[in-house]
């Protein structure tokens, strides 16, 4: 028998090399070559001709996916070089039957159904075998792999179990499979007799094999032995086969009839076959033809149609390029005037939308070469560079001639005897007239508008300054006020420290009015400079980005352009900002001189003036957080900055008045600023304004500072009467603000400073007195009290001097003529005190304090002479208040 192409070494190789280039994901079970055809279906298939075979090799893989294994057919062709490439594959899950076509004597071609082809019309490959061990290899081979790794086997149609079983019963070589476990798939050796004798026990059912035998029961019926049997089955086969040799004789005149019927009907499809192909020729000739037609009249459709759409793109090229006579006159040499305005807006915006029309995102890039384009654009920027030269140097001449007239005009500012607030209206409005053609300038040439700017803001400056200068000028001269000749905290006690109080609001008021008129003027100018002037900046410029400008030693302002770095547009606009910023400087710079001097005027008059410039400074500043004019808030800063500094130096000459009195030998009573004081704060209070609490508590705290610190160091001139300077000092500081002392928390915190410093001097200069008038009878009691740390209290009257007749002793030569020594004690209270008021109630602290220590001394002297009889704290209390 013939070596079956299965076990071909090189053919599985070259298989294993195809599938997945010999990289062993899938494993080659079993290939075999075959040659496929292709069947027909009934009566509508062709007659006489079928198609010829062609070889082909089928292969049976596994492939392993965790401990699932997967089954696929495949099909693979020989290529022009005669190398195996992949065909067709298809998965043996799907297969459905399998059957062996009956038309085909030699039994060796079959058919493979699956359930999921999309073409079911067609009818399915036939696969023809060299003989039938290949065959029942390869059938046996795809059910027992159905079986094992699907757990089922596909119909089987056509072909016998019996036969196929006896077949695998005869070849048992040993042979390796693959099988799927619950563990993943493994690899087992088993002969092909126990693979054969699964493959009968599951493809014959119990059913059939009961039939099988009982038919084999009616042959052994009566029969003795298997050889009996056997001899019988011969002589009957043998009846059989001579009954179909002669019903083959019989048909054979049929048979004849048959086979000339065919061998005309093949001559007719042989001359049909001939004729269909000459007339396939002659159609192929006339296709040609055909195209060759079309293809020339679409070019000449193409042709006409380009040429249309060139004619057009052309008329619009023109278009673009051609240059009005009206805009060009008004372009080259029109006037400026207000009349003329309209035309030459017109005019500003056709050359630049005909000068954004022929670029290259407008236009097509083919047509940016061409040279007429070219010469268009270059007459175009002449066109633009002419005009804005001429309106640039219009513009540059109309705004220092508006300004020179106004300035020229005195009407517009103030004058001796009337306060002008400025006006600029008039001029805004012939600004405005020519906005529009700002923003074309910019449009067409960005770079123009930096001396175009220059030229505004020194012409507006120089009218700014001479407003502000003549305004401040007749502020001054109509406020009625004369200079304050008063110095606070200095001069004879009686002084009058409430003159010019009238003639000091009055400074306020101007400084007030002067800021009420110029802060909104320099607002808006700054306003409308930017949107005049085309600045293209983030709600132009909070007033953030100036938070950290200042003006210079000169007066100047430095660093105006400063970025907060938090916000991305002012990032994108920062060289705008920091343009509109310097433009800025030069239209206000020079203006705040004339703030000053109306600061320094006011100071001059009265310094308390600065509390209300303060208050009124930060009311401004308030209200412009959100200004778009950096230069106003830095003013403002600057004002308050000035408006502070005054006012410390004001509170330095306070301090440094105060400090004057430490000089002189001997100060006794009340020291004379500290009744200024109170009038001083009064004065203060009625100054403040907006925020300047702040301000005014900062001064508060420096000179009452100040003066305590003073006070302390004028008592310890003289020792002797320290105390008594300190408590009438505290009181009096006490007294003149006991009101302010109530509204003010600042003067309260003083307040309650003050009335310790005075107890505690009370306190003091009330035991002085004390120990004076009774000094006997307390240092006995001291003398117990320092003997009862060393010993105990009933050995205490033992010792020298301390015996019941000195305490006798002691308190004859102290109570007696006490009537007397109170009378002194009183009069030493009254000796030294300049304030009489103080008397009565130091007199009462002075009683309270010696019953207090009287009423201690009498526990020692119960603890230590319990026998001795002592005037009790209730009759010394009724003693000392009939006196």
């Amino acid at each position: 028998m013939a070596r079956s192409s299965a076990d071909d070494v090189e053919l599985r190789r070259a298989c294993e090399a195809a599938i997945d280039g010999g990289g062993g994901k899938q494993k080659v079970v079993l290939c075999i070559r075959v040659a496929k055809s292709r069947g027909v279906w009934g009566k509508a298939g062709k007659l006489g001709r079928q198609q010829m075979a062609k070889p082909r090799v089928l292969a049976l893989t596994t492939k392993s996916k965790g401990q699932r294994t997967k089954a696929f057919l495949r099909v693979l062709k020989y290529s022009t070089g005669g190398i195996l490439e992949p065909a067709k594959i298809y998965k043996l899950k799907h297969l459905s039957k399998v059957e062996v076509i009956q038309n085909d004597p030699s039994g060796c071609t079959f058919m493979l159904g699956f359930d999921n082809l999309r073409m079911q019309s067609v009818a399915p490959p036939q696969w023809t075998m060299r003989n039938k061990d290949d065959r029942n290899r390869i059938l046996m081979c795809i059910l027992n792999m159905c079986k094992e790794i699907l757990g089922g086997i596909p119909k089987v149609v056509g072909i016998d179990i019996v036969e196929m079983a006896l077949w695998a019963k005869e070849n048992t070589p040993a042979k390796t499979s693959q099988v799927a476990t619950k563990d993943g798939p493994a690899t087992s050796v088993m002969t092909e007799n126990d693979s054969q004798i699964t493959v009968e026990r599951d493809l014959v059912s119990q059913a059939e094999e009961e039939d099988m035998e009982a038919l084999l029961g009616t042959y052994v019926m009566g029969i003795g032995e298997a050889e009996a049997f056997s001899k019988r089955l011969k002589r009957e086969l043998l009846a059989l086969e001579a009954a179909n040799v002669h019903a083959l004789l019989e048909s054979e005149p049929i048979v004849e009839e048959v086979l000339q019927g065919l061998e005309a009907a093949s001559i007719c499809v042989e001359d049909m076959d001939e004729w269909l192909g000459i007339f396939n020729v002659k159609l192929r000739h006339m296709r040609e033809d055909i195209e060759s037609i079309e293809s020339r009249n679409n070019k000449l459709e193409l042709q006409s149609v380009s040429n249309k759409v060139l004619i057009e793109e052309l008329d619009k090229l023109l278009e673009r390029l051609q240059i009005p006579s009206e805009f060009e006159a008004a372009l080259t040499g029109g006037s400026f005037d207000e009349a003329n305005m309209i035309k030459n807006i017109e005019a500003c915006e056709w050359l630049t939308g005909a000068i954004k029309n022929i670029e290259v995102p407008n236009l097509e890039p083919c047509y940016a070469k061409l040279r007429a384009v070219k010469e268009k654009r270059a007459e175009f920027v002449l066109l633009k560079c002419t005009f804005v030269r001429r309106a640039s140097e219009f513009l540059r001449n109309y705004f220092p001639s508006l300004i020179d007239f106004m300035i020229n005009d005195k009407s517009y500012f103030s004058q001796r005897g009337q306060l002008k607030r400025p006006d600029h209206a008039d001029l805004r409005y012939k600004c405005r007239i020519y906005a529009r053609l700002l923003q074309h300038i910019k449009s067409l040439d960005k770079n123009c508008l930096g001396p175009l700017r220059k030229a505004y803001c020194h012409s507006l400056n120089l009218l700014l300054r001479r407003e502000a200068r003549e305004f401040s000028n007749e502020l001054r001269a109509s406020t009625k006020v004369s200079k304050s000749s008063t110095v606070w905290l200095e001069g004879p006690p009686g002084s009058s420290q409430t003159t010019n109080s009238a003639d000091s609001s009055s400074a306020s008021e101007a400084y007030s009015r002067m800021l009420t008129v110029f802060i909104p003027l320099l607002v808006d100018e700054s306003s409308f400079f930017a949107h005049f002037m085309c600045f293209e900046v983030s709600a132009l410029a909070p007033s953030e980005s100036f938070g950290s400008n200042k003006f210079g030693s000169d007066g100047t302002e430095t660093n105006l352009a400063a970025h907060t770095g938090s916000d991305v547009k002012h990032k994108n606009n920062s060289n705008e900002l920091e343009i509109l910023n310097e433009c800025l400087r030069e239209l206000l710079d020079g203006i705040q001189e004339d703030f000053y001097s109306v600061v320094d005027w006011a100071c001059k008059i009265d310094s308390l003036c600065c509390i209300s410039m303060h208050g009124i400074t930060d009311r401004y500043l308030s209200t412009q957080k959100a200004d778009v004019a950096g230069f106003v808030r830095v003013l403002l800063d600057d004002l308050e900055t000035r408006v502070s500094m005054l006012f410390s130096r004001f509170v330095d000459d306070a301090c440094y008045q105060i400090e004057k009195y430490e000089k002189n030998v001997r100060q006794m009573g009340v020291l004379p600023y500290i009744p200024r004081f109170a009038t001083l704060a009064t004065r203060m209070e009625q100054y403040i304004q907006g925020q300047s609490r702040d301000l005014v508590d900062q001064a508060y705290t420096k000179i009452v500072s100040i003066m305590f610190v003073t006070l302390e160091r004028v008592a310890q001139v003289e020792p002797k009467y320290a105390d008594i300077v300190l408590l009438e000092n505290y009181a009096a500081f006490q007294h003149s603000l006991y009101d302010l002392a109530n509204v003010v928390p600042t003067l309260a915190k003083f307040y309650h400073q003050a009335s310790e410093s005075y107890e505690q001097a009370c306190l003091r200069h009330i035991n002085m007195v004390i120990y004076i008038h009774f000094e006997k009878l307390f240092q006995f009691a001291r003398r117990i009290e320092e003997l009862m740390f060393t010993i105990a209290p009933e050995e205490i009257p033992f010792q020298i001097g301390m015996s019941k007749m000195e305490l006798r002793k002691t308190l004859k030569s102290s109570l007696s003529g006490l009537d007397k020594t109170v009378s002194a004690m009183y009069r030493k209270l009254q000796k030294n005190l300049t304030a009489e008021e103080l008397l009565p109630s130091l007199w009462e602290k002075c009683k309270k304090e010696f019953l207090d220590k009287y009423g201690s001394f009498l526990k020692l002297v119960a603890k230590i002479y319990p026998n001795e009889t002592v005037s009790s704290v209730a009759e010394m209390r009724e003693l000392l208040s009939t006196m």
